[in-house]
C-alpha cells in the first residue's frame, strides 16, 4: 500500500500544517479531485485529537486499491463519537461531518492509542477504470 505519514505537535498550527500535507500528498498522487474535501476532514480529526487527547499525533495518507484513506493517530484511547447538538452550539459537528462526506470512517485503537480513519473513493475507482 502507498502512502505518506508525518508528525504533528499538540499544537493549534498542527490543524493548517495537516491541511497543507494532505493536499500536497494527493495532489502528488493524482487524487486533486479528492483533495479539498480530505483536507476539510483531516482539520475535522486533528482539531479533535488537539481538543480531546491533547498529545502529539500523526498523519498518514495511505492509498489502497480505490479508495484514498487519511488516517490521524493520537496517542488517547477515547472514541470519537457523533453526538445531537441545538442548532446555535458553535461546536460539535465534526464527526457529523466526517460520517457524511466520507465514503467510510472507523476508529481502531490499540494499547497506544487510536487511529481515527476516513476513506474517499479515488477518482479512477468512481469512473469505473
Amino acid at each position: 500500500m502507498t502512502g505518506l505519514e508525518t508528525a504533528f505537535a499538540a499544537d493549534p498550527v498542527s490543524v493548517r500544517q495537516a491541511r497543507r500535507f494532505v493536499t500536497a500528498a494527493l495532489h502528488e498522487h493524482g487524487e486533486e479531485a479528492l483533495a479539498d474535501v480530505a483536507a476539510l476532514l483531516v482539520s475535522e480529526l486533528v482539531t479533535n485529537a488537539l481538543l480531546h487527547a491533547r498529545t502529539d499525533l500523526v498523519v498518514a495518507v495511505l492509498l489502497p486499491g480505490g479508495a484514498v484513506r487519511v488516517e490521524v493517530r493520537d496517542g488517547s484511547q477515547a472514541v470519537p463519537v457523533t453526538r445531537s447538538y441545538l442548532p446555535d452550539a458553535s461546536t460539535g459537528r465534526g464527526m457529523i461531518l466526517i460520517a457524511e462526506l466520507a465514503d467510510q470512517w472507523g476508529c481502531d485503537v490499540g494499547p497506544a492509542g487510536k487511529a481515527v480513519w476516513f476513506e474517499l473513493t479515488r477518482a479512477a475507482a468512481r469512473a469505473g477504470v
